[in-house]
């Protein structure tokens, strides 16, 4: 009867070892509802349609059909190379799309607030008067020359279609058929050369411009 007693024991003490292992894994966190499986499968499925559904919201909610008329086409000739002018190439679709959507705000923020009030104005006089801009627009850089003040004159010639139309009186607000002149004093800043104010565009020729768009 002794020799029996061992394996008796031994295998009481077994059987009582997977009984707790059992137990002690029950007690491990698990996700309500389902197994580890279970849960592996869900939480990917939820968390890749957040990001991919949330870029979606500004997309439809900015006004989807403005970006491809916001186009404008701006023509830099021999002018390429100057700093101010790469300046003025990277910031005028900003400019251009506040002159289209009549919304100052983005010149508010991210522009000098001498160029902000210069052209504020005339984004105000559109909003009020109901007049319209119909992209694509073009702009031709016909010359760019330092000042006293430290900045840079870039000379435009803009396009008829880069004014404003006035559908009352379906007529332009400018009257420019062979395109009107803009010079924009370009500033070195922080972040690059940025449009610091409007000057007069006294002695700039638009005449025989050629337009892209």
């Amino acid at each position: 009867m002794r020799r029996f007693a061992l394996p008796a024991l031994l295998a009481g003490v077994l059987l009582l070892s997977a009984c707790s292992k059992d137990s002690n894994d029950g007690t491990l966190p698990v996700p309500a509802g389902g197994s580890d499986t279970a849960s592996s499968s869900d939480t990917p499925s939820t968390e890749p349609t957040e990001p991919t559904s949330a870029p979606t919201q500004p997309a439809t909610t900015a006004k989807p059909t403005t970006a491809p008329k916001g186009q404008i086409v701006i023509e830099t000739g021999n002018f390429a190379s100057n700093p101010a002018v790469q300046g003025l190439v990277t910031s005028y679709p900003l400019y251009f799309q506040a002159l289209v959507s009549k919304d100052d705000t983005i010149l508010k923020k991210k522009f000098p607030s001498f160029f902000y009030s210069d052209v504020s104005q005339g984004i105000f006089d559109a909003q009020r008067n109901g007049w319209v801009m119909k992209p694509p627009g073009s702009v031709v850089i016909v010359g760019a020359h330092s000042t006293k003040d430290g900045t840079v004159a870039v000379q435009t010639c803009r396009s008829q279609t880069t004014q404003y139309w006035d559908p009352k009186a379906k007529a332009w607000t400018v009257v420019t058929p062979r395109g009107s002149a803009e010079v924009i004093e370009m500033i070195e800043t922080g972040i690059g050369w940025m449009p610091y104010r409007l000057a007069t565009p006294k002695g700039v020729n638009c005449a025989g411009v050629h337009y892209p768009a």
